[in-house]
């Protein structure tokens, strides 16, 4: 028997009332294990047009749609209260794409409805895809009962809105055509021949192990499997994956693999299924370990957690997850190496010491060398004044000709000088001496292969660190990451950390979190801004797309706080009234400070709130709206967004664009900044909103329609 579910019966699942619930469980159970049962009542929907498709009663008020093509083939696709499940059913009809193999799900309504008359069309318009030959488009995926549908498209707007009748794969490759793609590289970037491939359009065993088929279909062999499922429908990253995740997952690299990708496009599912597969299938000796790690302590931590919901419980034994600085940091410990950290410049003695050096007669801001320090002596690891004289300083906005060079050369020595009497690293160092400590004691460590989530954070030190853990090879370095979402200032290429990508550099374009309309908004934030591939080029956007729609985002200004904190207290309630729970709204400040305001605001107007730490994993059990700041919130989604405080001086913050420094290094505070807003916006699954007071942020008040006072 091969028993499967659809990505539809799952979210029909989650929208089951909880009073039914346990009793479609034990109906799914009982389905897994025997969908033959005599207990299972099969009554075929009359009203349906397509073939194979049956009901089955699961309690007094709801039914199982089941297709059932074949005397061993069973596919839960929907369960709904009875009449509703009727009517879902009715118009759906499913069927092998007969040139790629693919199960397909087609609503008999829109290939049943007929096109406009040319006569009530008006002048002819050419239509999106009238160079395209039909062959072409079928071997695409589209189905030959929607070509009428798609001749007839016009515009990018009648594409959008044609999006749910089409097949997913068909629609991604209409889009890539849309964008400006050539017809070979969309069989390209899709992975599909333009010859034809012999298909059994009645093999339905087959067909539910097609590539196209597994992301809206899911094969059930394990009651464990099946149950772990059922607890958390709504994660469906588990199971549906796009094909070109899967190829990426368990590919064989022959060295280092970099994966881009804009915000949700799945790159840290691939990280974690990329992780399981390297545990479960390639790297399995008793002394192997995969190391996982990623910038920041809360987002390793979510990692683990996921991790551990898709990892078999030895293979996850294998799996060591952790942010960079823990690491770095217990090695240290375990090598007898004792230091104090200083993170930055604030509150650092040394720091304001080596400031009383400064020559006043090249009038440079004191800005300026906390940023020379950091992107240039610190970066380039910089020992002596000769080789700061000879060095490249690409980027930095102040020329220094030699002269000047040696000027301000005494400040970072005496720095370092104080530093280093006090017993005092920054950060920075203690990645480099832990890579010195593994090279020149020629340490073995039992990693066989890192995956690096969030790539962009990290420095050209760390990359250094994390090429010296891990031994050159097959599989040995996994990263993903998206310059978009750069919020660390720390800009890097690989090649020149020994970290060699050539051939190995893989994109995602389709975007499963996020409405198309927020996405827009998002992006436009960051238009204009050089934003770098990871390794010396640079990242383009180019067919990077959605596939879901909603409202744009809502902007709004008001005349002061009070104002503002209504609004947002009558926006949670709007949502709730539509079935929204407080878990799955995030209200998104920049500064912890700024929220505590709203905090306090929310709890005072009864409502209960929840905030998400930086150190720890969020707690799914826990009731309430869920309250963060914007970096608190990387890498998490959520169904809304409000993001508050959107003020002049808060967004962008102030004290994160230094006055008085240099023209470049103010413009790559502020597009750090922007990516701040880019990544607390495509958090959003549903809907966001972008509220402040006063005088508003300068990130919002050209582009956006503002309304309010």
């Amino acid at each position: 028997m091969t028993v499967a579910l659809s990505n539809d019966f799952l979210l029909a699942y989650s929208s089951v009332q909880k009073s039914h619930q346990k009793k479609v469980r034990e109906f799914i159970e009982l389905f897994r294990e025997r969908p033959d049962s005599p207990g299972i009542h099969y009554e075929p929907i009359e009203s349906a047009k397509g073939k194979g498709l049956y009901s089955v009663r699961v309690d007094q008020a709801y039914r199982a749609v089941v297709f059932h093509p074949a005397s061993t083939v069973y596919v839960l696709t929907w369960v709904d209260h009875h009449d509703a499940a009727y009517d879902w059913a009715a118009s759906k009809t499913f069927q092998i794409n007969p040139l790629t193999g693919a199960l397909q799900v087609l609503n008999t309504e829109v290939v049943e409805s007929a096109p406009v008359a040319a006569e009530l069309r008006g002048p002819r318009v050419a239509g999106l895809f009238d160079d395209v030959k039909d062959k072409h488009l079928l071997r695409l995926g589209l189905p030959e009962t929607l070509l009428p549908l798609v001749r007839d498209l016009r515009t990018d707007a009648d594409l959008e809105k044609a999006e749910k009748q089409i097949p997913q794969e068909a629609y991604e490759a209409l889009f890539l055509l849309a964008s400006g793609y050539s017809l070979d590289e969309v069989f390209q970037e899709v992975d599909k021949r333009d010859d034809e491939v012999p298909v059994n359009t009645g093999d339905f065993v087959a067909a539910l192990q097609n590539e196209d088929s597994r992301r809206r279909f899911y094969v059930v062999d394990e009651a464990k499997e099946l149950t772990e499922i059922l607890s958390a429908p709504l994660e469906q990253w588990r199971v549906f994956l796009h094909p070109k995740q899967r190829k990426l997952i368990s590919m064989r690299a022959s060295g280092p693999v970099r994966v881009l990708g804009g915000a949700g496009t799945g790159k840290t599912v691939v990280a974690m299924h990329r992780a399981q597969h390297l545990a479960e299938q390639v790297f399995t000796g008793k002394e192997d370990r995969i190391l996982v790690t990623t910038f920041t302590k809360n987002l390793a931590t979510d990692i683990f957690e996921n991790l551990r919901k898709i990892c078999a419980a030895e293979a996850m034994a294998r799996v060591e997850v952790v942010n960079l600085d823990a690491w770095v940091s217990n090695f240290l410990r375990t090598q007898g190496y004792r230091h104090q950290v200083v993170f930055d410049d604030e509150g650092n003695e040394c720091w304001r010491n080596a400031l009383n050096l400064v020559p006043g007669e090249l009038a440079l801001p004191e800005s300026f060398y906390r940023t020379e320090w950091e992107d240039v002596i610190q970066a380039q690891n910089i020992t002596s004044v000769e080789q700061y004289v000879k060095a490249a300083r690409l980027g930095r906005g102040t020329r220094l000709g030699r002269d000047a060079k040696k000027r301000i050369w005494p400040v970072f020595q005496e720095y370092r000088a104080q530093m280093n009497e006090q017993g005092k690293k920054e950060y920075i160092d203690l990645i480099r001496d832990a890579r010195s400590l593994l090279e020149t004691r020629k340490i073995t460590l039992p990693y066989r292969s890192v995956v690096i989530d969030e790539a962009q954070d990290m420095s050209a030190e760390a990359f250094r660190l994390l090429r010296a853990i891990v031994p050159a090879g097959e599989n040995d370095i996994f990263l993903v990451g998206d310059a978009h979402q750069r919020i660390y200032h720390h800009r890097v290429t690989l090649g020149q950390c020994g970290i060699n990508i050539k051939g190995r550099g893989k994109k995602l374009k389709v975007n499963y979190r996020t409405t198309e309309e927020t996405r827009r908004f998002a992006v436009a934030l960051l238009e204009g801004r050089d934003i770098d591939d990871l390794d010396g080029g640079q990242d383009q956007q180019k067919g990077y797309m959605s596939l879901t729609h909603g409202e744009p985002p809502i902007v709004r200004r008001f005349r002061n706080f009070g104002e503002e904190a209504a609004f947002v207290k009558a926006r949670i309630q709007e949502l709730a009234s539509h079935g929204a729970s407080p878990e799955a709204i995030c209200v998104v400040g920049r500064t912890r400070k700024v929220l505590e305001a709203y905090t306090a605001y929310l709890r005072g107007e009864g409502m209960e709130t929840y905030e998400i730490r930086r150190d720890a994993a969020e707690q799914r059990d826990k009731p309430g709206v869920r309250i963060a700041t914007m970096h608190r919130v990387k890498g998490l989604e959520f169904e809304h967004m409000l993001v508050v405080s959107a003020n002049k001086g808060m967004v962008p913050l102030d004290q994160a664009i230094w006055d008085g420094e240099d023209a470049v290094a103010k413009r790559n505070a502020e597009t750090a900044e922007r990516a701040l807003l880019y990544v607390a916006l495509t958090r959003a699954k549903k809907s966001a909103s972008i509220t402040g007071f006063g005088e508003f942020s300068p990130f919002l008040s050209g582009g956006a329609t503002v309304t309010g006072v």
